[in-house]
């Protein structure tokens, strides 16, 4: 089994380095991943209400019987904004999962036009207050939608989840985040379906220290105090995603990986892409 290290959130929280995303991991297939990714040592498991697998996630803890020791991330999605909309979406959430508390509740996207997530963070913190949900964060906001949350509720979210792989290292709103104790966590670490995994730079890197290709990007992700979330239903494969701390890039190998830089890989810019 390996041992993933922790971080410590804005609000205390211990937050492991590297998590499972569980995006299309449904049926007894999908429980059996994530519970194999939970033997191999995983803690944080990312699920969201749009991603229709709270159940399994939940079926997957229940069968770990370590629920105690596990993270559990879910996401209010967009046709839930709002203060009221929020608790009852929660509610739901907390019902399919099957715990009485959602360890890192997060906002799923911004949805700018609907103009409600100042709204829904609120309702977060009410139910973060009421024990309901330990910490509260964001996925996909942007530096000015976090600088006005900060403004207008004296809060700072505990993590951001963000795309972000080499491709698109994401260093301003890295400083941000680090300027204001935020988290940053990374999905689609790996940016699936490019050629990531195929550049030079990663080949040679990986070489060099005797390990793949896949585990210098996850690496290069937790060097950069960011948490990736790579997704996998192969046991073997969650434990190769997992066993990458016993090594160390190089200040010159991380500038090396960030230079492949092109930009957003999807249609996810946060100030025009929604989802409900």
């Amino acid at each position: 089994m390996v041992t993933i290290p922790t971080v410590s959130l804005n609000d205390g929280s211990d937050f492991p380095e590297l998590g499972l995303g569980t995006y299309n991991l449904r049926g007894p297939e999908g429980v059996d991943a994530i519970a194999a990714a939970i033997d191999s040592g995983y803690r944080l498991l990312d699920t969201a209400v749009n991603y229709q697998n709270e159940s399994e996630v939940g079926e997957a803890v229940r069968r770990s019987g370590i629920r105690d020791e596990l993270i559990i991330t879910t996401k209010v999605p967009g046709r839930d904004h709002g203060f009221d909309e929020t608790i009852r979406s929660a509610e739901g959430s907390l019902g399919r999962l099957g715990v009485e508390k959602i360890d890192l509740y997060l906002i799923h996207w911004p949805n700018p036009s609907q103009g409600k997530w100042l709204e829904t963070y609120r309702a977060m913190l009410a139910l973060r207050d009421e024990g309901q949900v330990g910490s509260v964060g964001v996925s996909n906001f942007t530096e000015p939608m976090l600088a006005r949350l900060i403004e207008e509720t004296g809060v700072a979210p505990a993590v951001n989840q963000v795309e972000m792989h080499p491709y698109f290292p994401q260093a301003g709103l890295r400083a941000f985040h680090a300027a204001n104790g935020i988290r940053t966590e990374s999905w689609s670490p790996l940016a699936r379906r490019s050629e990531l995994l195929n550049e030079q730079v990663i080949a040679d890197i990986a070489a060099s220290h005797g390990v793949t290709g896949t585990q210098v990007v996850l690496r290069w992700h937790t060097q950069l105090s960011s948490t990736p979330i790579p997704k996998s239903a192969d046991p073997v494969r969650q434990r190769e995603n997992a066993d990458v701390f016993d090594f160390l890039l190089t200040g010159d190998e991380i500038t090396a990986i960030s230079a492949l830089e092109r930009g957003r890989l999807w249609d996810g810019d946060p100030d025009t892409h929604e989802e409900m």
